[in-house]
């Protein structure tokens, strides 16, 4: 709905308490600090969503395995940070990250994937590297039209940012 201050005010609710009943490492906690950094990314405050999403990724690396694809979220949402701000060398660095955890830890017609490389893409075409950007959202579209319905919004505007390219 928009309404960030109310957002804000429920994730901050749902993490007092989760911090007074959780360990400091416990994924549900994670969870808190992850939902508050996506607010504040909605809401353009880059670095307060930066300081939420590392702290929601500081857990999960002790709390999970390496290769566990909620790390890989964790990276790509960082890596969306990054991109937000401009900073398509850093967000890259990111989404690299999480794209080898998926790699490793998902099937290779899995729409996470799929969604690794539109990111690539993305970023690529923000760079003006335009015939490295269309290869990778080929990748992505032919992922997409193996795992989701042909009507699924990722194909469509996957399809849309292909033909700009």
């Amino acid at each position: 709905m928009g309404d960030y201050s109310k957002a804000l005010e429920f994730h901050e609710k749902a993490l007092k308490i989760d911090e007074k009943a959780l360990p400091p490492n416990h994924p549900n906690l994670a969870s808190s600090y992850n939902n508050i950094g996506a607010v504040y990314n909605d809401m353009g405050d880059y670095s307060k969503a930066l300081e939420f999403y590392e702290k929601a990724h500081k857990i999960k690396e002790k709390a999970l395995p390496p290769n566990h694809p909620s790390l890989a979220n964790s990276y790509n949402n960082i890596g969306a940070v990054y991109n937000n701000m401009g900073d398509y060398s850093k967000a890259l660095e990111f989404y690299e990250k999480a794209h080898k955890i998926y790699e490793k830890a998902m099937p290779p017609n899995h729409p996470d994937l799929a969604m690794s490389y539109w990111h690539f893409g993305s970023i690529n075409a923000k760079m003006h590297k335009y015939s490295e950007a269309l290869s990778f959202l080929e990748k992505a579209l032919s992922i997409f039209k193996k795992s989701l319905p042909p009507s699924h919004p990722h194909i469509q505007s996957n399809l849309i940012i292909s033909l700009s390219l």
